[in-house]
């Protein structure tokens, strides 16, 4: 069923006239500065989130998601999720946004947390990624209720913590006590900003492990006494230059992932440390001198739909094979830190179809389909909700996520509401 073109007009109107709210809303969420790490204030945004809704009529769960990684009583992992009943029975629509931004960084002009209207956007952490598309998917709804008051089926809205670090103790955590089971929810929209005529279908797979060289401690004037870690390590280094590398960049895939550059695999060296630790900033001496017995790096290997994830691991195991029968007395570990297998919903799929619709209706343009180059929670609903009718679309561009600077057009933000609108208006309709 399509939304009627009378229903329609009358949702763009109901948006457009909730513009100043929408910027309100935005700014407000914005200055809330809820970074992480560490993880702050999030109840302070939930709870203001919870205020917000239950004055709409949804009906508010407060939940902690106590013992996931980072909660502790400082810094508790809070999530809201909020429903709005229909009149009549029908499927579930949910909207789900992680509240949680990184690190300000360096190079700002404008307050990061200031959430300064200018020029028709909206600058400060978190803007783009993601809280304009919370704020957008809050006044869609909203406007949809006021619209279509005898709608079936329901809306919930979430505002989950952690994705910036996994999503441990948001969605996969609301995953695994049932939030997300197909019989509670038929579709989900996760408003991350992939571009108002986007879709994102999926993400490509991701495995980090750490790696260990080990070699033995000696005086630094008599090396020879001892086995450079580092220098294992920088072999390391070098195989993977000269084989692993070039390799990853021969393999393709058909997933229409953005950047074109990340449809190939790809890895990144997310850090090396050998031998003595760092010292505190105040500390004015100078480091012994002793060979390093232990080097460690991480390695952020992202992989395609059509690679296996053994076949992942085992290309970082021949690399430490091939340096090992070149080198004396290497000796390595290592340690599986995070898997997550590729994802990509069908086309196909009522909530892709929707959308698609919606985006060519209110934009006149047809729905371009994306692939992210790195994950989001769908991997959670997928996963551990097994619920495959889920998508990430939203206001924003990609490439300002995480940037000095960021900021989200509030004329995306009401094109976007009105995606997510006319998508509530077709996917809960009132029975005829």
């Amino acid at each position: 069923m399509t939304t009627t073109d009378n229903t329609a007009d009358l949702l763009a109107r109901e948006i457009e006239a909730r513009r100043d709210d929408l910027i309100a809303l935005t700014q407000d969420l914005i200055r809330i500065p809820t970074l992480n790490p560490p993880g702050e204030n999030y109840l302070l945004i939930c709870e203001y989130l919870e205020n917000r809704l239950k004055r709409q009529g949804f009906s508010v769960e407060m939940i902690r998601a106590h013992g996931t990684p980072g909660d502790s009583d400082k810094y508790p992992r809070w999530n809201m999720v909020a429903r709005y009943e229909g009149k009549y029975p029908g499927e579930c629509v949910h909207f789900n946004s992680h509240t949680d931004v990184v690190d300000v960084g360096q190079g700002w002009t404008f307050d990061p947390f200031g959430a300064e209207l200018h020029d028709g956007k909206i600058y400060g952490r978190g803007a783009c990624d993601m809280k304009g598309g919370l704020a957008a998917s809050i006044i869609a709804a909203e406007a949809f209720i006021a619209v279509c008051p005898d709608f079936a089926g329901s809306i919930e809205i979430s505002g989950t913590a952690d994705e910036e670090s996994g999503g441990f103790g948001g969605v996969a955590y609301l995953a695994e006590k049932g939030f997300f089971t197909p019989q509670r929810v038929q579709h989900v929209i996760i408003p991350e900003p992939l571009q108002k005529d986007r879709i994102c279908l999926g993400h490509r797979g991701v495995w980090w492990a750490e790696i260990e060289t080990h070699g033995e401690i000696a005086h630094g004037s008599m090396p020879f006494l001892g086995d450079c870690a580092v220098r294992h390590m920088g072999a390391v280094v070098n195989e993977m230059e000269e084989t692993l590398f070039p390799a990853l960049a021969e393999k393709r895939t058909d997933m229409p992932v953005v950047p074109v550059g990340a449809r190939q695999s790809t890895m990144n060296i997310n850090s090396i440390h050998g031998g003595q630790a760092e010292q505190p900033a105040d500390f004015t001496g100078l480091p012994s001198p002793c060979v390093p017995d232990s080097c460690k790096m991480i390695v952020d290997r992202r992989f395609l739909i059509e690679e296996d994830i053994n076949d992942v691991q085992r290309e970082i195991t021949d690399v430490l094979d091939k340096v090992a029968g070149k080198r004396e007395n290497f000796r390595y570990d290592i340690r599986e830190m995070h898997r997550v297998l590729p994802t990509m919903t069908e086309k196909s799929a009522p909530v892709v179809e929707t959308v698609s619709r919606a985006i060519s209706d209110v934009m006149g343009k047809e729905a371009e389909y994306v692939v992210s180059p790195g994950t989001y929670d769908q991997k959670h609903i997928d996963r551990i909700g097994k619920l495959k009718n889920c998508i990430a679309y939203g206001p924003g561009i990609l490439e300002l996520a995480h940037k000095p600077d960021e900021y989200i057009g509030v004329d995306d933000m009401v094109e976007s509401a009105r995606v997510m609108a006319q998508s509530l208006a077709e996917l809960l309709p009132r029975p005829d």
